[in-house]
């Protein structure tokens, strides 16, 4: 028997960081799954952001929704170039107004979970990742920043200082954390100092046909800024003299032209059903980023494609590896992020012939532990846990009005 609708409370709110047309990324779909869960259940959110370009689209999925924004929807460029007002999205985010909701929902990569909220209300976030280039990745980001190396690096370290401050902060407001992988929920216990449950992402399985003919091309799909390390897979097929085809488009795109030998291919940006047919088709998808999930992958696989991939990170809840005898293996990690480890990786998967070793029925299984079904199920089972939990915490607070019980001694 279904759960009660009545379970769940009425007035609910689900925050992002922002929604626009240039960001469509797996942030993106975890929020859009998470508000078609929501509206099946009748209980369509009060939606959030930061600033929003995507109601008054048509054809979009949020086409006609009111959705609350912050005053960055009113700057110049605010909703196009979002996060060209880094220092205040922490205030901008503090100052729309959810005190209607009895629950609060954030999908959450940079500020969303920074919402605030009263204490009989609950707040869960689904994080994606602590703030990559305020934490961990900092040295890299500044390292690659043009405007770091032009003599504002020290105002950018301060900038920097105070959002890892408020970050940290913020988290502590949160009831229930959720992390979309084993990896980020280890930074959210680092960063933060806090608890948080796994929950992977949704992914599209059903998209791709696994089943279709192999060629001899090597696959890396992405969004081509830096932090993906598309040129190491670039350089490494260079080395390695195989073909390699690069999807997708970004800053990095000149650079990585310029870098590319006569092997390797760059198509820019595809259409849907050219991506599609690319990761049905080909010998095994390439990734050398370091991911919190990792979405691509996962698609690849469920195209049937093994996947060679950084062994860090998200790969490691998604890509079974060859190498240590696991049975229904997806793929092979390498161990360095690095054009060596790669092209060793390359190589033992050429040498091996173990493309032909990896059934692309059984990868496909594997991939479908990761359907959008899966993820709405156990989303709905833990949004149900947290209300029950809080609903009892409420309870408790409301039979002690006076405070009694922190008297005693």
């Amino acid at each position: 028997m279904a759960p009660a609708k009545e379970d769940l409370p009425q007035r609910i709110a689900l925050a992002h960081e922002w929604f626009t047309p240039r960001s469509t990324g797996g942030a993106e779909l975890v929020v859009q799954a998470i508000d078609a869960l929501l509206c099946g259940l009748d209980r369509t959110p009060q939606l959030a952001a930061l600033v929003d370009g995507e109601s008054s689209r048509s054809g979009s999925w949020l086409s006609g929704r009111n959705i609350r924004t912050s005053p960055i929807q009113q700057l110049p460029w605010g909703i196009s170039h979002v996060q060209q007002y880094l220092p205040l999205l922490p205030l901008a985010i503090e100052q729309i107004d959810l005190g209607g909701a009895e629950l609060v929902i954030s999908s959450s990569h940079l500020v969303a979970k920074g919402v605030l909220t009263a204490p009989d209300q609950l707040h869960l976030s689904y994080v994606h990742t602590p703030v990559r280039y305020a934490w961990d990745q900092m040295h890299d980001y500044l390292s690659r920043s043009a405007l770091a190396r032009s003599g504002f690096g020290p105002l950018i370290r301060w900038q920097l200082h105070a959002l890892r401050q408020w970050d940290q902060l913020s988290a502590q407001r949160v009831d229930h954390l959720l992390a979309n992988s084993r990896f980020t929920a280890r930074r959210i216990q680092k960063f933060w100092g806090r608890q948080a449950q796994v929950l992977h992402p949704p992914v599209d399985v059903e998209r791709f046909r696994w089943d279709a003919p192999r060629d001899d091309i090597y696959l890396c799909l992405c969004r081509l800024v830096p932090y993906k390390r598309v040129d190491l897979v670039v350089e490494a097929f260079n080395r390695l003299g195989l073909p390699l085809v690069v999807v997708g488009d970004g800053p990095e795109r000149r650079r990585l032209e310029a870098l590319a030998g006569s092997t390797v291919t760059l198509l820019g940006r595809q259409s849907q059903e050219q991506v599609e047919a690319l990761m049905s088709s080909c010998r095994a998808f390439v990734y050398a980023g370091l991911e919190d999930f990792g979405i691509a992958p996962v698609e690849a696989m469920a195209a049937g494609a093994p996947v060679i991939g950084l062994g860090r990170g998200g790969l490691l809840d998604t890509v079974r590896c060859a190498t240590t005898g696991l049975d229904q293996a997806t793929g092979v990690l390498f161990p360095h992020q690095s054009v060596g480890s790669l092209v060793e990786a390359v190589s033992w998967f050429e040498q091996k012939r173990i493309w032909r070793q990896l059934d692309a029925a059984e990868i496909r299984q594997w991939a479908e532990r990761f359907r959008p079904e899966a993820f709405k199920a156990r989303f709905e089972a833990t949004l149900r846990q947290a209300w029950t939990a809080h609903q009892s915490r409420c309870a408790v607070a409301a039979s002690d009005p006076a405070g009694m019980s922190a008297l005693q001694l």
